[in-house]
Parts: structure tokens; sequence; C-alpha cells
């Protein structure tokens, strides 16, 4: 450089010597080049690494792009890079400080307001969709974080690879503010969350997901039904189809609802789906809007001037039909490769002829080996004729879909050919693959697979194969456009025991990724090209020339029949049953008074799409299209409110932090409106709670949050702290995410203790969610109709109080109320489907009934302490011990006594099952009723002499003292079982003779039905006789005359 004479060198000649000295160094370096005049366009931005050609990984320079910059380019080799652009708009940049993040913006709500949507995917309908370059992401894109999507980790299952994202266990679901625990039932995962108008139960352990369950929408509502569809080709729209319907439906108070069943299909896989009432639609004539007054009100960016009337041809409904469900498909192929131990290739996969012993142990487990040749089930493009491609596959089916796997070892072997293209066909064709692995073979490499339509691998080592003892483990790789799957792995990917579980597991994990493949740029293009040539074709050819603007001219009906007395003003959109939508902020836990993050450790707010309907709750992230958060309205519990903001309390008591835009107060007035009427939730209290002199706070709660105790003449009672009142967040953070010892010590040692309150209901009952209630539950042994074991182990003194209190509570000894070393029973019981829904809690006529998925009557017993003590705020636990003056019996049962109450109590047990089988439906509901309360006390008075087998000594006094010798124990005990087989005779009889007078009356029925059809007869055949007679009559005159 020195000797060149490079540009900005200070002197020519030979280099000098190099020195020590900083200074001369400093005077020897070249001269700061002139500066170049900042120019406004803006700069190229590198794009990622393209692989093309010889260019492979290698990164364009951007060329400059003004002649300005063409005369300085020679001084890019010697100028220091310029500065990110943010460090001219940040100043806190200049300085070295961390950058403020903008705030996310709100996003956009779908218009109109009032649209009630059917499903989500209707949510995400966009007027507008951004053309797809390149680079783009798939429309509906995976909705996986970069994070995840750039995660390469290999272990001795899977090797990491580009253009794979893999899976190898313990990465949960994705959720609001990052990966959260995977839900249990009844909850859905986020990615199952399908149709919000109608109820979508979880009816196994593993949901189906990435199923858009929607597309039935047509079928369900408009086939074979009167309504109109419409074609047209859209300018900026393209093709489109339109469907309305006209909905009525009487009310509770004796009108008629109408609404608008609307379907608008583009070229875009999302479809708007909805209703919309009529109530929430300007006044319009008497006969109601014409369909382009309903469009210009709903669809306001689709042209009313391109759509046609359709066709009366039959064709029209069956081509809608296929366009729309050609989404949903019950026949799935799955391919399985079988990989030898010390194998890795897929030459060396594809080459194995024969099956292992623990090969065709896992193909036992999977599914049935079927003969091909006269095989009339799914096949899945297999010879079922002449065994060209094989004798023999693996059939099964899961949650009502048909699989067929494309063994390797089943497919035809050629000899001498490594590609193997007879089989390679079949499984080459498959989206989801499973790589079987023997133990000690080599990890499974994606990219050894050459294959355009494998996007899922499922590999599966098996662990002590054919033993007693085998196990699985398993790791997912998928590409890296396809949206993360369920169900989601335990750390390590098992090892899961080889039984039902893991094949359900299995088979779910494979139907799912088949259908979150769909999501792919490859699949995506190729079902957007088939739904473009339906389209096409019906608005082309399936067209009449009758128009919206000339509808009334042509004849064309107008969707109303009569239009309502009087709109029932603003609001009435909320009555929907289908989702209203918001737009909003969203984080997980609730907020402080200071606004910090109390419920996770990252408060960062996520645009998200609120959707509330009349079953479930849901956050949906428009950006990448996914669900981020879902809960039944069931399942919300309270929510605490302000003009922008609202705090939602939902399950066990986690929350949710949601901030609105707007005009304060408006949409959070909207939302809580909604929840009052689709949920039995209801606003929050806010208490700050002093201490006492002695530093105590004059309450207890046990570990899940509820208040059991309160003291008379306390700052608690003062505030309005009740028992049956639910904490749902102590000094700003929630009660699920403290934890029961973190909440005590909080209630101990915190200086001023401010709590936020969920009051019981009107009743006095505390507040649970349906899942909670629906895990009580299961939990109950005598409402899953199996007997808890004998604890022969068990000291008998600390269930003798138990029992005793239950006897005293159950039968009633006692006239008074209970003290307060009884047991308080709380009883919660469901909505019955009958119920007419109140106006307080539940919707109008419009929103369909809650399904009774649970037992009628849930029965809990919830020990109260006898006293107070010290330190009220320690969570008391329902197994507690019982009351400091309960009696306690230290000696062992009697064993004859024991064996004498075992027939007893199977002679019973035996009646109440009996005369519950008996009851069936045909019981009236007190009836029905009763028998629940009887078989609930029964079922618990023979759950503890079963566990006790021992003497219940009786007494009234709340605090169990001992009665006289005069009156021995068992057989008054034998008295009052006796008296209870007695009263279950007693209903047996009554209910027999309901079933015999309701024969008498239904043979009564048919009598009188038997006489009305003679009497009819016999007046037919007098009106017979009589016209004879005045033809004969007639006849008569006209001779006379």
């Amino acid at each position: 450089m020195w000797a060149g004479g490079g540009v900005g060198s200070p002197r020519r000649g030979p280099a000098p010597a190099p020195t020590d000295d900083l200074f001369a160094r400093k005077l020897r370096q070249p001269a700061r080049p002139p500066l170049t005049p900042h120019t406004f366009e803006p700069r190229p931005t590198r794009g990622p690494l393209v692989r093309s050609g010889s260019d492979a990984g290698e990164a364009r320079p951007p060329t400059p792009a003004s002649p300005r910059a063409r005369a300085h380019s020679h001084e890019e080799a010697s100028r220091p890079a310029a500065p990110p652009a943010r460090f001219f708009s940040d100043p806190l940049a200049l300085l070295g400080l961390p950058a403020e993040e903008p705030e996310p913006e709100f996003p956009p709500v779908p218009e109109p307001r009032c649209f009630a949507h059917y499903d989500v995917q209707s949510l995400l309908f966009d007027w507008s969709p951004r053309p797809r370059g390149p680079g783009a992401q798939a429309e509906a894109s995976s909705g996986t974080p970069a994070a995840a999507q750039d995660q390469t980790a290999s272990s001795d299952l899977l090797l990491e690879a580009p253009g794979f994202v893999s899976e190898l266990g313990g990465e949960g679901e994705l959720g609001l503010g990052g990966p959260v625990s995977p839900p249990v039932p009844p909850s859905l995962p986020n990615a199952a969350v399908s149709v919000l108008e109608e109820p979508q139960n979880r009816t196994s352990a593993y949901s189906l997901e990435h199923a858009d369950l929607g597309a039935g929408y047509y079928r369900k509502y408009f086939y074979g039904k009167e309504h109109q569809n419409f074609f047209g080709l859209d300018e900026a729209l393209g093709p489109v189809a339109v469907s309305l319907r006209r909905e009525e439906k009487d009310s509770s108070g004796g009108g008629t609802l109408h609404s608008y069943r609307i379907i608008v299909r583009t070229t875009q896989l999302r479809t708007l789906r909805g209703t919309i009432s009529e109530d929430a639609l300007p006044p319009g004539p008497p006969r109601g809007l014409s369909p382009r007054k309903l469009l210009e009100h709903v669809a306001p960016r689709l042209s009313p001037t391109c759509l046609r009337l359709g066709s009366a041809s039959p064709k029209v409904p069956r081509t809608l039909l296929t366009l729309d469900e050609q989404v949903l498909s019950f026949q799935r192929k799955v391919g399985i490769l079988y990989c030898r131990a010390g194998q890795g290739s897929e030459e060396e996969m594809y080459n194995n002829q024969e099956a292992g012993p623990a090969f065709m142990q896992f193909l036992t487990l999977l599914g049935d080996v079927v003969r091909l040749k006269g095989f009339e089930s799914y096949r899945a493009q297999l010879d079922t004729k002449t065994d060209s491609t094989g004798t023999h596959s693996l059939y099964t089916t899961y949650q009502d879909h048909e699989i067929m796997f494309h063994v390797s070892t089943m497919l035809p072997y050629t000899p001498n050919n490594q590609q193997q293209l007879l089989r390679k066909r079949h499984i080459g064709n498959d989206i989801v693959t499973i790589v079987f692995q023997e133990p000690g073979s080599k990890p499974f490499c994606p990219t050894t697979i050459r294959s355009h339509f494998q996007h899922i691998f499922l590999v599966v080592r098996a662990e002590a194969p054919c033993t007693p003892h085998t196990s699985y483990r398993v790791a997912v790789s998928r590409t890296q456009d396809t949206p993360a799957f369920g169900p989601a792995l335990p750390p390590g990917g098992g090892p899961f025991a080889a039984n039902a579980d893991f094949r359900a597991l299995l088979l779910a994990k494979a139907l799912n990724g088949e259908q979150a493949a769909g999501h792919a740029r490859q699949f995506h293009a190729m079902a957007t090209r088939t739904r473009q040539q339906y389209l096409q074709d019906l608005a082309t050819n399936e067209v009449t020339t009758t128009s919206l603007d000339s509808a009334s001219r042509f004849g064309l009906p107008s969707l109303g029949g009569r239009r309502r007395a009087a709109p029932r003003g603003p609001g009435a959109e909320l009555q929907a049953a289908g989702a209203l939508v918001w737009g909003v902020r969203a984080a997980p836990g609730a907020r402080g008074a200071a606004g910090a993050e109390a419920g996770s450790s990252d408060g960062a707010e996520v645009p998200c799409l609120l959707g509330i309907s009349a079953e479930a709750l849901v956050l949906v992230a428009p950006r990448d299209g996914r669900v981020v958060f879902n809960c039944s309205c069931r399942d919300v519990l309270a929510w605490t409110f302000s003009e922008q903001r609202l705090d939602l309390y939902y399950g066990r008591g986690e929350a949710i932090t949601l901030r609105f835009d707007g005009p304060p107060g408006q949409a959070v007035g909207e939302v809580v409106a909604r929840l009052q009427l689709v949920s039995r939730g209801c606003e929050t209290r806010e208490l700050a709670l002093p201490r006492d002199g002695q530093g105590r706070l004059g309450f207890e709660v046990d570990a899940a949050g509820f208040i059991t105790h309160v003291e008379r003449f306390t700052f608690a009672e003062t505030t309005g702290l009740r028992p049956g009142a639910r904490l749902l967040r102590v000094c700003g953070q929630t009660v699920p995410s403290l934890g029961p010892e973190a909440a005590a010590q909080l209630l101990r040692s915190a200086p001023k203790v401010c709590v936020t309150v969920l009051p019981p209901d009107d009743s006095g009952r505390p507040r649970r969610s349906f899942s909670e209630l629906y895990t009580l539950s299961l939990q109950e042994p005598s409402r899953r109709g199996a007997a808890e074991p004998v604890q022969d182990e068990a000291p008998a003194e600390a269930l003798l109080p138990d029992t005793k209190q239950l006897l005293q509570v159950c039968l009633n000894d006692s006239g008074g109320p209970p003290g307060p070393g009884d047991l308080v029973e709380e009883r919660t019981e469901f909505l019955h489907s009958q119920n007419p829904p109140s106006p307080s809690s539940s919707l109008s006529d419009e929103a369909p009934v809650l399904p009774n998925t649970t037992p009628d009557l849930l029965l809990a017993t919830t020990a109260k302490p006898a006293a107070p003590s010290e330190g009220r705020e320690t969570p008391l636990t329902q197994d507690g011990p019982g009351s400091p003056g309960g009696f306690e019996d230290k000696d062992e049962p009697a064993p004859e006594l024991r064996a004498s109450f075992l027939p007893r109590t199977l002679s019973l047990r035996n009646s109440i099952s009996k005369i519950m089988s008996e009851a069936g439906s045909e019981t009236l509901e007190d009836e029905w009723q009763s028998i629940s309360e009887i078989a609930s006390t029964c079922n618990t008075i023979l759950e503890s002499l079963s566990r006790e087998g021992q003497p219940i000594l009786e007494s009234g006094d709340a605090k169990g003292t001992p009665k006289s010798d005069a009156e021995p124990e068992p057989s008054s005990l034998s008295e009052k079982v006796s008296h209870l087989e007695s009263m279950l005779r007693k209903l047996q009889d009554d209910l027999q003779k309901e079933k015999a007078d309701r024969a008498a009356l239904e043979e009564e029925v048919r009598s009188l039905r038997h006489n009305n059809r003679r009497l009819q007869a016999e007046s037919e055949s007098a009106a017979t006789r009589l016209l004879l007679a005045s033809k004969q009559l007639g006849s008569l005159a006209t001779d006379l005359a």
C-alpha cells in the first residue's frame, strides 16, 4: 500500500520500519477520505442467501442506486461501514443505551363489526390479499416464531438438516407469550380450535389439529335448503362466489328473530362464513333488505355489479360442496420405512427385503395386516385386483379416519435395483413418513430422502424390542414452511410403553402432520389453483343474466318476508351465537396497579384478534394466522376492567391481559356485555386487607384459594370478604402462578395485602370453572362406578371423625344447623339442556344451549376447622385434620363386624345400581334428582364403611361426644342401613307403579286412537251413503219433472 501510493497515503517511497510508538503509528495512518453527501434514496437490503447454480450460498452486493453513489463507489473499501438507520432516529442508541422498541399496533378489525363469524379462519378472511412473492411466506403460514423455525438440534434418532425443523421433545405448545404446557381435557389445543359458533368437544386424549371443520358450513345450513348463490369476476378479488340465506327463529318473548347466513368465497383458501342479525342492520323496506343492500353492508369491498344470480342447475350446489369440502378428507396414507441396525441411508432402507421381529411387533401395534386382493375399504392407490403392489398391507382406523400404510417391506421388491422404484413410487408420494429404527441404527437425516412430497418424518426407535419391557422413543422432522403440530412430545421424546396410548399418540401425530403440511407453500399453491378453477367455472358457465340491480325487475325474491316491527337498538349483535371480533394487544398474566406483568416473566404484548362466541373465547394472531389462546366460555371465572384494559381470569385462576384501542370504555364495555351474556363469570373486587394488632388478617383460605372462614368483627369482614369467595390475585400475582406455599408466605409476611377476590354466587357457593368441575367429577369414584379399595393398612383413627360427620350431615341426625366441626356440603349443578337460560348468565334464543357433558350432580365435601387459630392465612387442604374437639377411636376394627357389614354393603350397592339403571330417562326430573341425592349419600356411607369396616359412634353433638352404653352402636347403624334399604325399595316400587300407570295410559291412548279411526271410517261411509242417496233423489226428481 505504501509503495504503490494508494489512495490517501501521506507520502511515497518505501514503507517505513515498524515502530512501537503509538503517536508515530497514528500519524502514519491513511488520511480520512472526504465525506460523501448523504442521499435520501433507500439503500437496497440484502436478502437471504439464495442457492442457485454456481452462486450457491453467495450473496451479491447491491448495485449503487444513483450516479452520485457510483462516483464514490471506489471509496467503499476504505470507508467504514455506515451505522444502522436506527442510530439516526434513536438518540439513546448513540449513547449506548438500549433502544426503545415501538409499541405494537392494534390489528385492524374485520368489517362489519356486527358480523358473527362461524369459525376461526373466517376471522382471518382478507378482502385485499397480498401477492405472494417467491420468498414470501405462505398465506396460512406456520405461525412458528423465527427462533423455532431456525432451531437445529440433533440426537441419536435425528440429525439436523437445512430446511427442516427438528422436534426432539419438550417443546410444548405454542401459546400467548411463547411455549406453554399442553392442555388437558376438556380443554383443546390451540391448533385444534376451528368452529366457534358450535361446541367443539374434546372426545379423546389427543385432538386432531389444523382441520378446517368449518368447511361443512354450506352442507349444514345451505345445501338442500332455500338459498341464493351469486357468482362473478371482481376486478380486485378475481372470481367470487357468494351464498345467502335468511333464517327465522322463534324467540322466548313470542316474536320472531331473523338473521342472514352468508358465505363469501374468493381465490384465497380462507372463506368468510357467519351470521348477521337483522336487528343489527339499518332499517329497510317492509319486505326486508335486498341482496344488494345486504352485501353493501357486509362486504363493502365487493363490487355488486359483477355478481350474477347462479343457475338453478343441480350442478351448482354440488360444485359448491366440492369446493368447500376439498380440505376435508377422512382417508389418509402414511409411508413406513424400515431401518435396520447400522443403516441410515435411503437406499439401505428401501432395500430391506424382509421385516425383522422388532419391526413386525411395531406393525402389529400400529394396525392390522389385510389381504389386498378383494379389499373394499380405502386402498391408497394399491392394487386390490392383481396383487401388482403386493399381497398384504397395513390398515387401521382412528377417530373416523381410514389410514392405509405403505410399508416398505410389504411393497414389491426388485432385485439388483438400488432405487427400488416400485416402493418409492408409493412411499415417496406420501406426505408423512414413519421411519422405524432398530436399536443400533444410525441417526436419520431428512436430506437423505429425495422427494418433493415428503414433508413430515416421524422417527421411531424401539428399545428392548420383543420383550415385556418394549418401549419407543419419537422424534419429528418437518419442513420450515410446515407449522408445528401436536401432540407435544415429552422431553427426550419418550420413552413410551408399547400400548394403545402410544398407538393413539403416533396416529394423531401422523394425521396432524399431514393436515399441517397443507399449509406449506407447495400444497397451498396446488389448493389455490384448484379453488380458482372451480370459481372460474362457476362464474363463467353457471350464471344467469339476473344481476343484483335488476333483482326486483326480474322477480328475484327479496331475502326478507316481513320486516321486524321495531329494531332492538344498539347492542342487538351481542346476542349472536357466532364470534364477534375486537382488535386487542394481549399478554399473559394479569397486570398490577402499575401495569407491570404479574403472571409472566415476559410482558410483551401481542397484537391479536379477540373473538368471543357463545361457546369459546379465542385470540388469533393475524400476522401468522394461528390461535395463540383459547378457552371455553364456561371456563371464564371473572374479569377486572378499566377504560382501555381488561384482565380476564379463567380455568384455575389463570389470567390474561387485554388492551383495547379506540374511544375510552367503548370496546371494553362491549366485551364485558358480551361476557355477561355468554359466561357465568362476574366482575372481581379489589380489596386492601390491613392486619389487626396481632398481625392477623382474620380469614382462612385453602390451597385452591377459596375462603373457608372469616372471623367476626375483623377488617376482612368489614371490607366485604365472605366465606365461599375465591382469591384470584395476591399482591399483584395470580394464585396459580404463585402456588399454595408462596401465596401463604405472602399472606403471612406482606406488610400490606392487596387481593383480587371473586365473590361467591347468589347461593353462597364458591365459583368454579367447567374444567375444575370436570376434574372433580373424574376424581370421584362413585361417579366412575368403581368402589375404592379397602385400605387395611391405613390407621382407622384418622378416618373416624370424617365418617361420623358424613353420617351426621347425610342422615340429618341433628335438626339444627351443622356446627363448626361438621362438614360443609358443597353441591354444584350443571346447566341442563332442558332448562331455559337465565337472562344474566346465558344467551338469548339465538345462542345454543350448553351440552350436558358431565354428571348432573357433583357432591364434594370440605372440612372446616372447629375454632379459629393464629395464622388464619395459612392454606388448609381438604384432606387435613379434623376439628380439634373431634372424637378419635384408636381401637382396631373387629373382623366379625367387618364380615357382617360386607354383605349388607354389597347388597345395598347393587340395589342402588339397579334402581338407577331402571330409572333411565323415563323418570321425572324431581324423581331423578331424588335418586341422585340418595345414591350420592349411600355411596358416601358405603365407601366410608368399606374403608373402615367398624362401628361409628353416634351423637347429635358437633364435637363428637360418645353416646351412653344403653344404645348399642352396631344395631343403631344397622337400623339406619335398613331404613335406607326400605327407602330404596319404596322408591323402586313407586317407579314400577309409575311404569304400570304409564303403560295403562299408553294403552288407553291406543284405544282412543283405534276408536277415532273407527269413527272416522264410519263417518266416511255415512258420507258416501248420503252422497249416493242425494244422487238417487236427484235422478228421481228429474224423472218426475
